[in-house]
């Protein structure tokens, strides 16, 4: 195939560079998860690379003078380009000679602008599924629960239609001391009207003046923290456990000593309930158990008790036995252990009660940048022309790949892009919205 001229090949990575600030510009998600790694989006990539980060490393402090030697631990996350998208659009030489030139325009511009707004639905929609931990491998099928919030902030049966709930929500997640500022917060868009609704209702002149307006939640909070509207944030389907809200009692643990608590056999679920609970369900501790202490989260840093009530996220659907047991998997040790790692108040132990969410919208909130987003640059598609371009501020990346199909009158253009995204458990949380709102 004719190699085409270096002009044509210029216009056509000026296009493909107007292409990737529309694909940021559909995509509240694409648009503001970190893609800034040390080279990594830069580089030419294919499914299965795979990058790291530095997590803070945690240390505990002692009182006195008499120093207690501590391991120096890195802590370590891995982020893996584990989806790729296309738009692929065919044409013939006739459409090409007499339908997609308008004047001197070249009306392929079109139809590709189109394909790029539907490519960025896509990813839209794929890395939006961090909120319910359920982004799933395309060549595995593996879902990735070690990605995704294990706290939560609503109930999935309450509305979320206040500025003082979204007050709220923030002071519940940084009462921990994990991210002291800078939030990212993705609602559901159908619940804004109502929360300015709210806000109009108070007499706050012109705070009232502002978001009547904007007619959206804006920067509410500190001046860090951000709101963002989203049309296709993920519904979590909730096993029958927190369907009808059974409250389960814990039975055992598989570390009575409570060091490192990863599963959680519970009695109360509906006798030989196949689904009983699913992977991704998130479950709270009941207060006010008599002879049982509530259940709180400690902070990252001085592991003191906060005001935040122990939350779980599950990794793996379960079922229930015949006498209504139902063993649950969590995403996140509960460690009660004394050490930079000690995350519950309390050791775990019969007789404490749990409750699960019923089904819900899932939006997300994140601090500290611990959304991740990699879009590598893809290799030419030899022997078809193809043009790849990053964007060096953004990371984004997008190729296009145009040839003919040899004794078949068919032209194709593809639009392509890689890309794999994580959401940090320790600086996040699932914003639950209920499905009846």
């Amino acid at each position: 195939m004719a190699t085409i001229p270096n002009n044509s090949l210029r216009n056509v990575q000026l296009y493909l560079r107007s292409y990737l600030a529309l694909l940021q510009n559909y995509s509240c998600h694409v648009s503001s998860f970190n893609k800034r790694f040390n080279d990594f989006n830069t580089m030419t990539g294919n499914l299965g690379s795979s990058t790291t980060y530095d997590l803070p490393p945690l240390f505990t402090t002692a009182a006195g003078l008499v120093a207690a030697d501590q391991v120096a631990a890195q802590r370590i996350a891995t982020l893996t380009v584990d989806q790729a998208n296309n738009t692929s659009i065919n044409m013939s030489a006739q459409e090409i000679m007499f339908n997609m030139k308008n004047g001197a325009e070249d009306y392929r511009k079109v139809f590709a602008k189109s394909g790029v707004a539907s490519l960025a639905q896509a990813i839209e929609i794929n890395v939006a599924k961090n909120w319910d931990s359920s982004v799933a491998n395309q060549t595995t099928g593996a879902l990735d629960t070690t990605s995704g919030p294990y706290r939560f902030y609503g109930n999935g049966t309450s509305a979320l239609s206040s500025f003082q709930q979204l007050a709220e929500m923030v002071m519940m997640f940084r009462t921990s001391g994990m991210v002291p500022d800078g939030l990212d917060i993705y609602l559901p868009d159908y619940i804004i009207p109502g929360i300015v609704g709210t806000g109009l209702n108070q007499f706050a002149q012109n705070r009232n003046n502002d978001i009547a307006m904007s007619w959206m939640v804006g920067a509410f909070g500190t001046p860090e923290d951000t709101y963002y509207r989203s049309n296709v944030l993920p519904t979590h389907s909730s096993g029958n456990t927190g369907v009808l809200a059974q409250e389960l009692t814990v039975v055992s643990t598989n570390d009575p000593t409570g060091a490192n608590v990863t599963q959680i056999t519970l009695s109360g679920a509906t006798a030989s309930d196949p689904q009983a609970v699913f992977s991704g369900d998130l479950f709270q501790f009941v207060d006010g158990v008599s002879g049982r202490t509530n259940a709180r989260l400690l902070t990252t840093i001085g592991s003191v008790q906060s005001r935040a009530p122990y939350q779980m996220r599950v990794t793996a659907n379960a079922t229930a036995t015949a006498g209504g047991n139902v063993v649950i998997t969590l995403s996140r040790p509960a460690i009660w252990a004394a050490g930079a790692t000690q995350n519950i108040n309390t050791p775990i132990i019969a007789g404490m009660k749990i409750l699960g969410l019923p089904s819900h919208r899932a939006g997300g909130l994140v601090g500290g940048e611990a959304a991740y987003l990699a879009m590598p640059k893809l290799p030419p598609e030899a022997p078809f022309d193809s043009v790849s371009e990053t964007d060096p501020d953004t990371g984004a990346s997008l190729r296009m790949s145009y040839g003919s199909l040899l004794g078949l009158n068919q032209s194709k253009m593809i639009l392509y892009e890689i890309h794999g995204s994580r959401v940090e458990p320790d600086y996040s949380s699932r914003v639950v919205v209920s499905l009846t709102q």
